[in-house]
């Protein structure tokens, strides 16, 4: 794979799509240097595209955001959306597995992808003069991907040997894949995004073709172009290599809501190559992309987890020092997330005192909320992040399509500084309060054990 990520995030609204529609222009809500000048537009086959021009240097990015995660599959085909996370680079009926990457390296381009519960995005990264190379490349394989049965199961064995390492043989990997599995009872969350193992060795030709043929359709994505282009010149290029391309049915939406959690649920994990306890909450939050509680959600987390000074790293790690890390983070997609919570622990930890510190620290800060001097902090970092992001053109990129595709309109992406700023004290402790409940969370135990006899023996 190119990138998977464990958590990706926030939720869909859909712009109408007329037959080319006109550019439109409009002032975003937060000052941000440069973005007077974004454009948007939508194809007849209803693909959105968006423009940022960047002149500081000749570069530009593209991404390709797809509606298509694991939350859109079931029993059978589980893993299909990061497995076209490999497929997209390994031909078209145009183009040889890995001609994809050499035309984009010899244009002095680079590339990357990752699939979550939610999407799959594509980015590449290029000198602008490349620009019309890039589209060439892309249109290709929306349009003309491969199928060849060589190619598709050399890439099924590349996904099952990913599956091994990032899951199977990771201590923290199998845990949370579990944890996931158990938290969620209904909803397609709880299919992990590199799949069960029994369908990865299953898929057929058909299920990989409908699968294509229903979530990369042009009305099924979102293309962001920024930095050293203009948007007529974008526009052109997606006219003549884009906007051919079919527009197919709408996939059929995802309506399970999942239920209310009346009690809490206990796993535990045995290992026997594990060298360290692991112990991990995973709390619904009940909060989706788009929703007023994000805000509060990112600074509780930010409070509990982020930095040496955090709640967590402070009590687990330097003053009782039952845990050598600890975090926390959030998921919030196009339905409600999970709020994280773990600390890794020493060889020979103790579980039992690691859980009673933690459920102590998330007590705290329930029954007495937070400091203005946390607050001023976890603020502070956040803007620190967009503000970062806002001097890149991938962080501006990455910002106008998250905010189109969960959100329903790029502008939102500029809402975030003011939203933070709105968080009240008050406002982040009765959310902990709500969310931060032992009867809401599934409790996630890692030990490891002696191996068998009879493997140690082996061994010798």
């Amino acid at each position: 794979m190119r990138l998977l990520s464990i958590a990706c995030a926030l939720a869909l609204g859909t712009a109408a799509c007329a037959a080319h529609a006109a550019t439109s222009v409009a002032a975003p809500a937060t000052a941000v240097p440069g973005s007077e000048t974004i454009s948007s537009k939508t194809l007849a086959n209803g693909l959105k595209i968006i423009v940022w021009p960047d002149h500081d240097i000749p570069n530009a990015n593209y991404y390709t955001f797809y509606k298509a995660g694991s939350r859109n599959e079931h029993a059978g085909i589980t893993g299909l959306a990061h497995f076209f996370e490999h497929m997209m680079f390994n031909g078209t009926t145009r183009r040889a597995p890995g001609e994809f990457d050499r035309t984009m390296e010899a244009a002095g381009g680079s590339n990357n992808a990752s699939t979550s519960n939610d999407l799959t995005i594509y980015t590449d990264w290029f000198p602008s003069s490349a620009l019309e190379a890039i589209f060439d490349l892309e249109g290709d394989r929306m349009a003309n991907l491969s199928f060849d049965p060589k190619v598709v199961e050399s890439e099924r064995g590349v996904v099952y040997s990913e599956r091994r390492s990032s899951v199977d043989n990771d201590s923290m990997g199998t845990l949370m894949e579990q944890m996931q599995a158990t938290a969620y009872v209904a909803h397609p969350y709880q299919i992990p995004t590199i799949g069960w193992p029994s369908d990865i060795e299953r898929w057929k030709t058909e299920d990989l073709k409908q699968f294509f043929r229903t979530y990369y359709a042009p009305n099924n994505a979102v293309l962001v172009v920024a930095g050293d282009v203009e948007p007529a010149q974008v526009f052109a290029l997606a006219d003549k290599y884009l906007a051919a391309l079919p527009r197919q049915p709408e996939p059929t939406p995802v309506t399970t809501v999942e239920p209310e959690q009346l009690g809490e649920r206990r796993i535990t994990v045995e290992r026997g190559d594990a060298q360290s306890p692991i112990l991990a909450y995973a709390f619904h939050s009940g909060i989706g992309a788009g929703s007023k509680d994000y805000p509060a959600l990112e600074l509780l987390t930010t409070i509990l987890a982020r930095g040496d000074s955090s709640r967590l790293h402070q009590r687990l790690v330097e003053r009782e020092q039952a845990a050598v890390n600890a975090g926390a983070f959030a998921e919030a997609g196009f339905d409600p997330g999970l709020l994280w919570v773990y600390a890794m622990l020493p060889p020979g930890g103790d579980l039992a005192k690691a859980e009673a510190l933690l459920d102590d620290e998330l007590a705290k800060i329930a029954r007495g909320g937070v400091t203005a001097a946390e607050l001023d902090k976890a603020r502070n970092l956040q803007l620190s992040a967009f503000w970062r992001g806002m001097a890149t053109i991938n962080g501006k990129a990455r910002a106008l399509g998250t905010a189109e595709v969960f959100e329903g309109d790029y502008r939102k992406a500029f809402d975030e500084p003011a939203a933070f700023e709105a968080v009240t004290a008050a406002q982040v402790q009765a959310l902990a309060a709500k969310i931060l409940r032992r009867q809401n969370r599934t409790t996630g135990l890692l030990q490891p054990v002696a191996a068998p006899a009879a493997n140690q023996e082996g061994a010798r």
